[in-house]
């Protein structure tokens, strides 16, 4: 397996980790139902399934 012939500098190493790094989700707030949910996501109030406002699956089905 192959070495590095010389060390590389802390300053090198740290360039290359400069976007490794955690970044929070952008949260968005519904219009109609007033819940909190991450963008470009569907999500559930109280069993019923919304996308982008509007409501996709009712928690009956219809």
């Amino acid at each position: 397996m192959p070495h590095p012939k010389r060390k590389h500098s802390k300053t090198r190493r740290d360039k290359r980790r400069t976007h490794d790094k955690i970044e929070k989700p952008t949260l968005a707030k519904c219009p109609a139902t007033g819940a909190i949910h991450v963008y470009h996501r569907a999500y559930y109030v109280d069993g019923d399934l919304y996308y982008k406002g509007k409501l996709v699956m009712s928690k009956t089905g219809e």
